[in-house]
């Protein structure tokens, strides 16, 4: 056999053994080697050798974060109430020699290891803590599957509840629950401006009871504002005890000041009432109620005499 052909021949054999043992990883990515099927170590980033002819193998492994989708469970919080929970667990691996020994599809371990632990975590909650209390309950389901998938080189960085689906008679209480604590809410506000009024109104009256003449023009200015509405016609009685005071304190009041206050009394409350009413009537009916024509009828037989 030519010697040259051989030579020719070996020499392709070596460079395709050599292009076959080379390989080239991302930055990202790491390279388990099996020599003879023993691990020997992990390798890359960048351009490895392998001893070809398979006397060295070698296995990719993906070092980037993993966004794994928990399929909805249903399940029961611990006050017997069912609901439905997704979430999102975040992990990487961390240890890719461990990732391929210890574990035959890291991938789908993580995800039955998360389903688990999430009923599990779940169950053992209120579901007024699981609305409230969210940040914490991701904390605990992402400690416990960091501490599951530890051995096998996985870490898990966070792990999120995306929805938590109630049944419709479980939102209807809790709406009305919501609207019964608005209404207390209302209730409480509405008796507290009450009670913050009534101290006014008690300050009002004790500043009025030292002023008495308050009282009087207090009672004009209501007569002034019903007044105002040409729709209705409003009487007043007018109490004698308002004008009081124009009398003097301490000074019994004689006929003519009494006379002369009722007098006054009629006049403002004429002076109320509304344009269009029949003031001829609605004067004798106020003069006969205060009893100012009994007063005026006496005049002229006095003057008779």
């Amino acid at each position: 056999m030519d010697p040259a052909a051989i030579l020719i021949a070996a020499a392709s054999l070596g460079g395709i053994g050599l292009l076959t043992s080379l390989r080239v990883l991302f930055e990202y990515e790491r390279g388990v080697v099996f020599r003879l099927g023993k691990l020997t170590r992990a390798k890359g980033p960048g351009l490895i050798f392998l001893v070809p002819f398979g006397i060295e193998r070698m296995r990719k492994m993906d070092l980037r974060v993993v966004a794994l989708d928990v399929a909805p469970q249903d399940t029961i919080t611990k006050d017997n109430v069912s609901v439905r929970v997704n979430a999102v667990v975040y992990f990487r691996v961390a240890d890719p020699t461990r990732a391929v020994i210890e574990i035959e599809d890291y991938y789908f371990a993580t995800s039955q290891l998360a389903q688990t632990t999430l009923r599990s975590v779940i169950g053992q909650s209120e579901l007024d803590q699981l609305l409230a209390e969210r940040k914490r309950i991701n904390e605990t389901v992402r400690t416990i599957i960091d501490e599951g998938t530890d051995r096998w080189g996985i870490e898990v960085t966070a792990v999120e509840i995306k929805d938590i689906d109630l049944p419709a008679e479980m939102k209807r209480a809790m709406a009305k629950q919501a609207e019964a604590e608005r209404e207390r809410r209302a209730k409480i506000i509405a008796a507290e401006g009450e009670y913050q009024a009534s101290t006014k109104l008690v300050a009002a009256a004790e500043i009025m009871q030292q002023f008495p003449g308050s009282m009087q023009l207090r009672f004009l200015q209501t007569v002034v504002e019903i007044a105002a509405e040409n729709n209705s016609t409003t009487l007043f009685p007018i109490p004698v005890e308002l004008f009081r005071h124009m009398v003097g304190p301490g000074q019994p009041a004689s006929e003519e000041a009494k006379a002369l206050a009722l007098k006054a009394a009629a006049e403002s409350m004429l002076e109320a009432l509304p344009s269009g009413a029949d003031r001829e009537t609605l004067e004798g009916a106020a003069k006969k109620m205060l009893g100012l024509g009994a007063t005026r009828a006496k005049e002229p037989a006095d003057a008779e005499g």
